[in-house]
């Protein structure tokens, strides 16, 4: 009797990506086992785009990981419905929240913090209740050595990247980095993307960010990733600009980008 799936050729290289390749036939249709784990990875996306962040929770392992005070606010989107149907009500705070950290900012310019550190559930909350503190405690680690002042760290619920604009702003801060919750992948819903930006204010475009996504153990390291933040800082404060204007030139790993000795096509 014939096998009832037929292997792909390429089933070797479904070792080195967590993508959907080579997932194999069964006469003209899909496998049962491929067809239930994209089930399975689909309901585990759409789960942490519902997932309710946990403020409290957090702001303790933010603490712990820093040693830095931390802030609850909330944006302009009620609840997640209204998040997900309304994205420019998840770009600003509500009145109260507003209201908070304009009394947490300092007086005057001349005590102003060099950087403001935003932590949003964004589109998954996993991301950040699974990645914020290990990252956070790898980029102070980097920051520690330096002369950086910092604002309390700010947990947003309901937040998309640009309420981190008006955040800095508020504080009075030289720069804001955001860390939040990207959007959930068929392999990823846990992944965490950081977004930074000189002279923060209300109205600013994703021109004006350096972004630096995929940050968990699977995708790029906390350790890699604050290693590009730190450069990405220290570039930004010593040329005063971000966006467009400021390119990661972090070396890359040349060792991983060897050519393969073999073709795995002619084997």
């Amino acid at each position: 009797m014939d096998k009832p799936v037929t292997d792909n050729p390429w089933a070797a290289l479904r070792q080195l990506t967590a993508a959907r390749i080579a997932l194999g036939r069964s006469g003209v249709s899909q496998p049962t086992a491929p067809q239930l784990a994209f089930q399975l990875a689909h309901a585990r996306a759409r789960d942490a785009v519902h997932l309710a962040l946990d403020p409290a929770a957090l702001g303790d392992a933010l603490h712990a990981a820093s040693g830095l005070p931390c802030v609850s606010v909330h944006s302009a989107a009620a609840d997640r419905h209204v998040y997900l149907q309304r994205p420019d009500l998840g770009r600003r705070l509500d009145d109260a929240s507003r209201a908070k950290l304009s009394a947490a900012a300092p007086a005057d310019d001349s005590v102003a913090r060099d950087l403001a550190i935003v932590v949003a559930d964004g589109l998954s909350a996993l991301a950040i209740e699974q990645n914020a503190a290990p990252f956070l405690r790898a980029l102070l680690a980097r920051l520690s050595g330096e002369q950086w002042r910092l604002a309390p760290i700010t947990m947003v619920q309901q937040g998309r990247v640009a309420i981190g604009d008006d955040i800095g702003h508020l504080l009075r801060a030289q720069m804001v980095v955001v860390l939040i919750g990207e959007r959930p992948g068929l392999s990823s819903p846990d992944s965490m993307g950081l977004y930074l930006t000189w002279s923060p204010r209300p109205g600013l475009t994703d021109a004006s960010r350096n972004c630096i996504s995929n940050v968990r153990p699977e995708g790029l390291t906390y350790e890699a990733a604050a290693f590009k933040l730190h450069y990405l800082l220290s570039e930004a404060r010593r040329r005063q600009l971000s966006g467009v204007a400021l390119k990661d030139e972090t070396a890359s790993d040349s060792a991983n980008l060897e050519a393969p000795r073999r073709n795995f096509l002619l084997e």
